[in-house]
């Protein structure tokens, strides 16, 4: 599911044409539940797969089935299994976190933030809550709380390439050239290919490190 991004309301975000693109992409690569979290609020050892319990179960039968529902775009079906989920387990990330992608696709940033915000306190070591949040933020033309997010996740997960392309975009947005240049440098020392990195490189002025 594409998640469009919030256009900016009078007098709130200046946000260029190449700046709206970039985010949507991002947003896009981020969005609509459809990858695989890696079960973000369980631990990978046995001990942490024992402690599941009934309602985690029904709260993850919940989200699975907003997963789905969400792919095929039956928002409004989505969301009364996620809302069942987080009502099972008011504790399972999972639920939060795609319910906060939801809210996300409909424009609904600070209803997106709240459920980021949840989720992010039940899985602080996690990228993905702090850089949906950053994408909400940076729609609301919140750039500070945005990049303070995304350094966050850039020490959480320094691999992954979004992070710092948002990142770079935050920074762009703030005017410091040279941390957003340093992001983007960054995220193509991991991908490569990444032309939103690579264009938003050409807009401060930096070079290909």
């Amino acid at each position: 599911m594409a998640i469009p991004v919030q256009q900016p309301r009078r007098g709130a975000s200046r946000l260029s044409p190449c700046a709206l693109a970039h985010l949507a992409l991002i947003a896009i690569a981020l969005g609509g539940c459809s990858f695989d979290l890696g079960s973000i609020s369980s631990t990978p050892d046995k001990e942490g797969a024992a402690k599941a319990t009934p309602a985690s179960n029904e709260a993850q039968a919940y989200t699975t089935r907003g997963q789905a529902l969400s792919r095929a775009g039956k928002i409004e079906e989505a969301l009364a299994e996620f809302d069942k989920a987080i009502a099972a387990d008011p504790h399972y990330a999972d639920g939060l976190y795609c319910r906060g992608l939801l809210y996300q696709s409909q424009r609904q940033h600070q209803l997106a933030i709240d459920d980021f915000t949840s989720a992010n306190g039940l899985t602080p070591q996690r990228a993905e809550p702090l850089l949906g949040r950053a994408i909400s933020y940076l729609a609301m033309d919140k750039l500070t709380e945005a990049a303070a997010d995304l350094d966050e996740a850039a020490q959480a997960d320094p691999h992954n390439a979004q992070v710092w392309t948002t990142r770079g975009l935050a920074y762009e947005r703030l005017g410091d050239n040279a941390k957003a240049a340093a992001s983007y440098n960054h995220a193509l020392g991991i991908r490569p290919k990444d032309d939103a990195a690579r264009t938003g490189l050409a807009r401060v002025g930096g070079k290909a490190g």
